[in-house]
């Protein structure tokens, strides 16, 4: 999509058919099985999209394997301490991701995510995006890429990570093999995070232009999630699953609202979307249990350049076809399909979903709590994150209940939901209402909101587990390999490694973590 920006084996694939009494063993046998421990021995998504007849033709997942043979790399991380990478595969054929591996890889450091492997045997493999008709905000234009450690999760009892997508990630493959170009028939489903989304452009899973440009209407169909009303709307007032078909983000057959799309918001959701030649069709649900309501099933949109569909086969995530990159959302697991798949496969594909138990992490941060932040560095122990009340500095001084009540009060934050992104936080002052945490050219300040979009990311931090293995630590929303951290004596926002003194390799790890303690006032 444009943004109108405010700011699993080579060669060929043997296909099969599906009986109708195929599909109800196989979505019994799935459902017979309940949450488990391991996926091995079950038909997993691709083996099922096989079975009906629409292998897949690119997989991609951080949490667990796709088919129920697959036992390769699931996503590379890479380390600021020493600009290494690593794989991280699966802890069994057709297992749940290896957490443990990237934990005590990435110990003492900040990881982002570099690859995100196709299980499909194509080599469809997603990167990070390069340039497109809008540039990123990383090196040589390129987007940026996800914090490794900013969506944890449970998944089959396993702990897991998803792709944090916030605005200027994004990842895409655009030399591709197998996806569907044209108006070939395909379909994909994305596993989201129902309560991350935004109104930027655009969060996208799916089939995207090869130029990373906007080439015109029908050039994409890639899933979309989120709650934009610039091209297209459902019921209610989001997030809703739209097809992203270029220039349009349909909720129907109409270009606008849809009543029959409803708000979609469930902690884990499913969305799919399938099309071929004058037919397509949305469908989503609870990933968690249930089934799969279909939301659209009809014609090509009213409007001119849909029909046929002109796709060009690559692949994107987080992002538009043209590189939009200003939209939010976390993924854990997607595929794409050769041929359009028929509901009854995509309900057994759902209830596979349903069966490994998706659960949430929680930082334990509840908004409208109040909290102090604890140093965990051994020189420093004692102290804790507040503000001055001479100026608008943000420092770590020793603070006890005996202290003065004007620097107990300092000391301690209200947690807000994240002015930018609600599945993160934000900190107000506690003696200074109406005034947040925020960082100003990576130095940490108190200021007060200004209502703009810029001061709402400045203020936004994604908590995860602790560097050190203790409490949490704290990347910004917008740099997210940046966190918080005092260096003598001092907040700052700081990468494990960089261009600023208080990027010192020296004590990253601890000094980026932090003990959430009762309220000093």
């Amino acid at each position: 999509m444009s943004a109108l920006r405010t700011s699993p084996l080579p060669g060929r694939l043997r296909r099969w058919s599906l009986s109708a009494g195929t599909v109800v063993a196989l979505i019994a046998g799935v459902l017979v099985g309940g949450t488990r421990t391991s996926q091995a021995a079950d038909s997993l998504p691709c083996d099922l999209y096989a079975a009906g007849g629409t292998p897949c033709v690119a997989a991609h997942s951080t949490t667990r394997a796709l088919y129920s043979a697959y036992s390769g790399p699931l996503y590379r991380v890479r380390r600021a301490s020493d600009g290494t990478t690593k794989d991280i595969g699966v802890l069994g054929a057709g297992g749940y991701a290896d957490a443990a591996a990237q934990d005590a890889f990435c110990a003492g450091t900040n990881c982002l995510i570099t690859l995100i492997h196709d299980q499909s045997g194509r080599g469809n493999d997603l990167n990070s995006a390069p340039t497109g008709y809008w540039p990123g905000p990383g090196p040589d234009r390129t987007d940026n890429l996800a914090d490794a450690t900013a969506a944890p999760v449970t998944v089959g009892g396993h702990k897991a990570y998803g792709v944090f997508v916030a605005p200027g990630t994004g990842y895409r493959d655009n030399r591709t093999n197998g996806v569907a170009t044209g108006d070939d028939p395909e379909g994909m489903y994305a596993v989201l995070d129902g309560t991350h989304s935004d109104k930027g452009c655009c969060f996208d899973y799916g089939n995207a232009e090869t130029t990373g440009n906007d080439d015109g209407n029908g050039t994409m169909e890639a899933v979309y999630f989120g709650t934009s009303r610039t091209w297209g709307s459902g019921a209610g007032s989001g997030p809703w699953i739209m097809a992203d078909l270029e220039n349009g983000l349909f909720s129907g057959v109409n270009r606008g609202y849809n009543a029959g799309d409803p708000t979609i918001d469930h902690r884990f959701t499913t969305a799919t979307l399938k099309g071929g030649p004058d037919h397509w069709a949305i469908r989503g649900g609870n990933a968690e249990s249930g089934g799969l309501s279909t939301f659209y099933d009809g014609v090509r949109p009213d409007a001119a350049g849909y029909d046929p569909m002109k796709k060009q086969g690559a692949i994107v995530l987080g992002i538009g076809g043209d590189n939009s990159n200003a939209s939010a959302g976390t993924f854990y697991e997607g595929v794409m399909t050769s041929g359009y798949p028929s509901d009854s496969t995509e309900d057994a594909v759902q209830a596979d979903i349903n069966s490994v138990g998706y659960t949430v992490w929680s930082s334990g941060l509840v908004p409208g709590a109040r909290i102090s932040l604890k140093a965990t560095t051994a020189c420093c122990t004692g102290h804790y994150l507040r503000h001055d009340a001479a100026d608008s500095d943000v420092v770590i001084s020793p603070v006890s209940s005996s202290s003065a009540g004007a620097d107990r009060a300092n000391a301690t934050w209200i947690v807000r939901a994240g002015l930018a992104d609600s599945a993160c936080v934000s900190f107000e002052s506690a003696d200074n209402a109406g005034q947040f945490l925020r960082h100003a050219a990576f130095e940490l300040r108190l200021n007060a909101d200004d209502g703009s979009r810029l001061f709402a990311r400045d203020a936004t931090f994604c908590p995860h587990p602790g560097n050190n293995g203790q409490g949490l630590s704290f990347p910004s929303l917008g740099y997210p390999e940046k966190e918080i951290r005092h260096f003598e004596y001092t907040g700052y926002l700081a990468g494990d490694g960089g261009s600023n003194t208080w990027d010192s390799k020296n004590y990253w790890y601890q000094d980026t973590t932090w003990l959430v303690a009762s309220p000093l006032s």
